[in-house]
């Protein structure tokens, strides 16, 4: 599984962070997150897929391919 944050739609909510915080880091400059790595170790899986469904602008990709 692989997963991404498109910078042109999060607004820097901090749920991806809350929810999976080994797989989300924060910008210190505008609170925007980005993925740690773009491969989601598969202990994570859940935790991603969840921060994605609470995205509340739908910023973060998921693709099943590893």
């Amino acid at each position: 599984m692989k997963v991404w944050v498109d910078s042109e739609r999060c607004q820097g909510h901090t749920l991806c962070a809350m929810i999976a915080p080994d797989s989300f880091q924060l910008s210190d400059i505008d609170g925007s997150s980005s993925a740690v790595n773009e491969v989601v170790p598969a202990d994570q899986e859940d935790q991603v897929r969840e921060a994605a469904h609470s995205c509340p602008e739908q910023a973060i990709m998921i693709t099943d391919e590893t």
